[in-house]
């Protein structure tokens, strides 16, 4: 089975680095990495509709406009069941809280340990080899 993972950042070298870190997982086709470089275009995405679906949103806290916190919320209230890790360079306290509080499964700072988020994966995704 193939999995739908959505990550959502501004920075311009994310999806190169995804996409190098998890280089074995797309060649076996067990991943599709979708990208968006804001929250607005990640809601776009999600209402046009992904393929595979997305079944994990990685998601960054600061972004231009709508934040990744702000994100979180609506995806809280219009797709409950899909899980989202917040990725970011602001790992204090108060960020974890409320990122947890407002319905993310996990937060991974940056720069990101790729061995700790595919853990975070396997955990949310246990039928991937993240």
């Amino acid at each position: 089975m193939t999995v739908g993972i959505l990550v959502v950042d501004d920075e311009p070298d994310v999806e190169d680095l995804f996409r190098q870190r998890f280089r074995s997982e797309l060649r076996k086709g067990q991943l599709v990495l979708h990208f968006a470089k804001s929250a607005e275009e990640a809601l776009a995405l999600l209402d046009g509709g992904l393929d595979p679906e997305a079944v994990l949103v990685l998601s960054d806290i600061k972004m231009p406009g709508m934040s990744g916190l702000d994100l979180l919320q609506r995806l809280r209230a219009e797709t409950p069941g899909v899980p989202v890790v917040m990725v970011t360079a602001y790992g204090d306290a108060e960020s974890r809280r409320r990122a947890l509080d407002e319905g993310a499964l996990d937060l991974v700072t940056k720069p990101v340990d790729f061995v700790a988020l595919k853990k975070v994966m396997n955990s949310v995704l246990p039928h991937t080899a993240a």
